[in-house]
């Protein structure tokens, strides 16, 4: 298996002037600004997209100008992640094979979308992003460059280099002294941002293998958690969440309080064996408290404010949306028009839901909508003045009328 060495010179170098790399400072970008200069002989521009990375991104541009960057950004999206990709989600309660709460799905076409501005600014003539040939991002990243630089030329080296594993990008990074977060001990592959952290790779490729708790960053172990219940109550405005336990905050706030509580209490792990688009089953182990109880809350307002056959019909939809996110299809004239139907049903998720969080598990205490759809007075089983039980029969009868005629008419057949 070839290791260090380069795959042959693409035969268009020359072409090649200027590429912006889609920079993370992980194992892989981290050898890609290296490989460039290499291969194509042209000025390379890291670009770095904050969608709530933290810790990992310090230092992150003096360590792209040492290892081949001519320039680097680090542009802050953390607002925009979560007004523009993650509150759609919410409001289309969209789960991907009904567990993944789409935290690289949604991260990869805003992180495209800033790529984009600076493949414009920079008037680069390509574009790089490090993901590799087995994986969804590299469809996520390179279906919105055509969606928003369609003339564009991506290079994508995992599909170029003769690099076929961690190790060789490992063995290749340590010939040329160039720092990386990952050892061959424990080189499973981690992604964070504001709405999550996923783990894949590695010792979680045997099924039968657990994790070890250390490798965890959001949360605790169910078994960890407070002995005593945390009740926490989110405030909606049209399906949007707005506060936390009654006070009113921005959009970055309220995730990153949340993923605090919940992640405290034990909630917010999910362990996936889901189906690439690629073709394959992957298993991922993911953080994402946050996004566990808000998707809880909203669901149980959504219960009260919704009449049942347009919540039924919007239920139909969610896996279908969160499909259009997972397969890279955000910037797409189906997700645009999902999402018009969605805003249209979220007019009167509107009020407040208490949740009961408790050693991994989320429990409605309250639910409460400005414009809810249940009557206590109708609901009852004790005497109200609404509902007639005598409109029951006629009721029935009419809709019972295509069973009983087809047993009629075809009894004695």
């Amino acid at each position: 298996m070839a290791t260090n060495n380069v795959s042959s010179k693409p035969t268009c170098k020359n072409v090649v002037k200027k590429v912006v790399v889609a920079y993370s400072g992980g194992l892989d970008t981290s050898i890609i600004l290296s490989w460039i200069k290499e291969n194509y002989n042209c000025e390379v521009i890291a670009c770095c997209i904050d969608v709530g990375q933290g810790k990992e991104l310090k230092g992150l541009n003096e360590k792209a100008k040492k290892t081949g960057a001519s320039k680097s950004y680090i542009i802050d999206a953390k607002k925009e992640f979560v007004m523009d990709y993650i509150y759609p989600a919410i409001k289309a309660n969209a789960l991907y094979e009904d567990k993944y709460f789409l935290g690289t799905s949604l991260a990869r076409p805003i992180i495209a979308e800033k790529i984009a501005d600076i493949v414009k600014k920079e008037n680069a003539d390509a574009v790089c992003h490090g993901a590799t040939g087995k994986g969804n991002d590299q469809v996520r990243f390179e279906l919105a460059f055509k969606a928003l630089i369609p003339d564009i030329k991506i290079i994508a080296p995992w599909r170029q280099w003769d690099i076929r594993s961690r190790e060789d990008a490992i063995d290749y990074a340590k010939k040329r002294n160039i720092p990386i977060p990952v050892t061959k001990a424990k080189p499973y592959s981690s992604d964070a941002n504001l709405w999550h952290v996923s783990y894949e790779g590695g010792i979680l490729e045997d099924l039968d293998n657990g994790y070890d708790e250390s490798m965890f960053k959001m949360t605790v172990s169910p078994e960890k958690a407070p002995n005593k219940p945390t009740y926490l109550t989110i405030a909606f405005e049209k399906g949007i969440p707005i506060s936390v336990n009654g006070k009113k905050l921005a959009p970055v706030e309220l995730i990153v309080k949340l993923n605090k509580i919940a992640g405290a209490n034990g909630i917010g792990r999910t362990d996936i064996v889901e189906n690439r688009l690629v073709g394959m089953k992957s298993r991922g182990v993911y953080e994402a408290p946050a996004a566990m109880v808000l998707y809880a809350a909203h669901k149980e307002l959504e219960s009260i404010a919704v009449d049942r056959d347009t919540l039924h019909f919007k239920q139909s939809l969610a896996p279908k949306y969160a499909e259009i996110a997972y397969y890279g299809l955000w910037f797409s004239p189906l997700r645009e028009a999902l999402d018009a139907f969605i805003n249209e049903t979220q007019k009167y998720v509107t009020g407040n839901v208490k949740l009961k969080l408790y050693k991994g598990n989320i429990i409605p205490a309250l639910r409460e909508a400005k414009y809810s759809l249940y009557s206590e007075k109708l609901a009852t089983f004790e005497r109200d003045e609404i509902y007639n039980h005598k409109d029951a029969q006629g009721f029935i009868n009419l809709w019972g009328l295509p069973t009983k005629v087809q047993a009629m008419l075809r009894k004695n057949k």
